[in-house]
Formats: C-alpha cells, sequence, structure tokens
C-alpha cells in the first residue's frame, strides 16, 4: 500500500488544501498481462467540521471502509475559516483534487473517468456545491480543469442555511456581498442537468442538520431529472459517519447503538449506487 500527501497549492494557483491519498499497490504487477492494466475507481471524501476545522472522524474511518471494498482513496483537508480562507476557496480546492487526482490516474491505478466524492455536513455541503458549479470553476480560476465527478454522496449534508457552517464560510467575504452569497450557496437552487448523479442519506433525528435538508435537496434533482437516491434512517444523532460503534463512542443524545444501527447500511448502499456509474461492470 502507498500513502502520499499532497498539497494542491503546489500544483494550482489556489490558496492551500492537503489531499492525502491512500492507495493498493497493483497485486499482478509480476503478471504481464495485467501489470500495466489493473486499476480502480477513486472516491475522495470531504469531512465536515462547519467550515471551522475539518473532522478526523469523517476521513480515515470512511477510507478504510471504501479501500476495502474496491476504491482508491483520497482525503481532502481543505482551508477554512480561522486560516483566513472563505467561498470560493473551497470550491477551488476540490474542484482541483478531482483534477488532481484524474491527471495522476495512471501513476495511482485509478480509472480516470470513474472518479467519486463524498461529503459529511459542512463538506456534504461542499461536495454538493462542486458537483453543482464544476462547470463554472475552470473559467472561474483561469485554470484548465477536469473537475466534474462521475457521482456523488451526501451524508447529512447543509444545502440551506445553517447559520454557523455559512458564517464561517463567508467569514471575510465583503459584507454588501454576503446576503447574495447566502441565497447562492443554498444549493438546492442550483442543481441543473448538469448535476452527477447524488445518492443521499440522513437521519431523522438529527438536531443539528435536520434531514429536510436532504429532503429538499432530492426534490431539487427530481425536478431536473438528475439520477438519485435518497435514506432516512429513523434513529441517530448528527454526525455519526460511517455508523460504526467504534467512531461514535457509547453516547448519543437521542438513541443507542443498537437503535442507530441500522444506518451502517449506508456504504455498502452508497458503492452499490456508485456501481451504477461505473463502465464494464
Amino acid at each position: 500500500m502507498r500513502y502520499y500527501c499532497k498539497q494542491l497549492k503546489d500544483h494550482y494557483p489556489i490558496k492551500g488544501g492537503t489531499l492525502r491519498c491512500y492507495l493498493f499497490d497493483n497485486p499482478w504487477e509480476d503478471y504481464d498481462e495485467a501489470k500495466n492494466t489493473w486499476s480502480r475507481p477513486a472516491v475522495i471524501v470531504v469531512p465536515g467540521g462547519s467550515y471551522y476545522f475539518v473532522s478526523k472522524r469523517e476521513g480515515e474511518m470512511v477510507v478504510g471502509e471504501f479501500l476495502a471494498k474496491g476504491f482508491q482513496c483520497f482525503v481532502l483537508e481543505y482551508l477554512v475559516s480561522p486560516q483566513g480562507v472563505h467561498y470560493p476557496e473551497q470550491l477551488f480546492e476540490l474542484s482541483c483534487a478531482i483534477d488532481f487526482v484524474r491527471k495522476h490516474a495512471k501513476e495511482y491505478n485509478v480509472k480516470e473517468d470513474e472518479i467519486f466524492t463524498i461529503g459529511f455536513s459542512a463538506g456534504g455541503h461542499l461536495v454538493a456545491d462542486q458537483s453543482c458549479e464544476h462547470n463554472t470553476v475552470p473559467d472561474r480560476l483561469g485554470v484548465k480543469l477536469q473537475c466534474k465527478p462521475t457521482a456523488v454522496a451526501l451524508s447529512y449534508a447543509v444545502i440551506n442555511d445553517e447559520p454557523d457552517t455559512f458564517s464561517n464560510l463567508l467569514c471575510g467575504s465583503p459584507e454588501d456581498e454576503k446576503a447574495a452569497l447566502k441565497k447562492r450557496l443554498m444549493v438546492n437552487k442550483l442543481v441543473g442537468k448538469h448535476t452527477p448523479p447524488t445518492f443521499i442519506w440522513a437521519t431523522a433525528q438529527d438536531g443539528l442538520v435536520p434531514a429536510e435538508n436532504s429532503l429538499v435537496y432530492a426534490t431539487a434533482l427530481a425536478r431536473k431529472k438528475v439520477p438519485y437516491e435518497l435514506h432516512i434512517y429513523p434513529r441517530g444523532d448528527h454526525g455519526k459517519s460511517t455508523g460504526e460503534k467504534e467512531i461514535n463512542g457509547p453516547a448519543d443524545a437521542v438513541s443507542t447503538y443498537e437503535e442507530w444501527k441500522p444506518l451502517t447500511a449506508w456504504v455498502g448502499d452508497c458503492i452499490r449506487f456508485f456501481n451504477g456509474f461505473r463502465r464494464g461492470i
């Protein structure tokens, strides 16, 4: 297995963004007929943290699940408000991360037309925003990018105006622009035919980012005839990550592990959804 840590600002005109790469080596490298053809789909994991920090629980733990099930994996640690950045820096960083993985597909044993993104909470907002604005980024950044994901997954994602998340994302933006930006960043309004297929999951007991966020976004996708799948699990508070007990600890404000355990099915359901948009399987 290989591990790389890439600084995206070394390759693109952006302020930051660390891409952590977790890659299986080619198991057939001793066989001439397969050593140059073996590759896997890629998933870029985008943790949450209200655009104020980047959650550790929604990074490597998620990688462990997807790495074991056939994906080359990456975690994007994007810059956040205490580091003096605001929208659209994070949008640019994720777009550059997708382009970087695509441009290094052969080196990383990645299928360049099978690059997926998964976002959690505020990271889900970023993934949704990027999936809707990917076609505008090259011109706005002034760089040629191939940054459309094959499909995306949103985990208890912020969609509408969640006060802390939007305040952090726009911290440092000109005051006279904030009201318009808040409306723009209600990403359900940005959905179009260019938006890639989207897997969505949330919990009905989420007291921080209500499940209505996911319902609103699914409705927007349906209206634009974008393929989607939606799961609202009845139990579990905000921030469950993969849902495993070891990650979440013994305490939950609204439910026990046995009650929220069914939501762990999201990983397998998401992989099945992603596989539906891969070629030749």
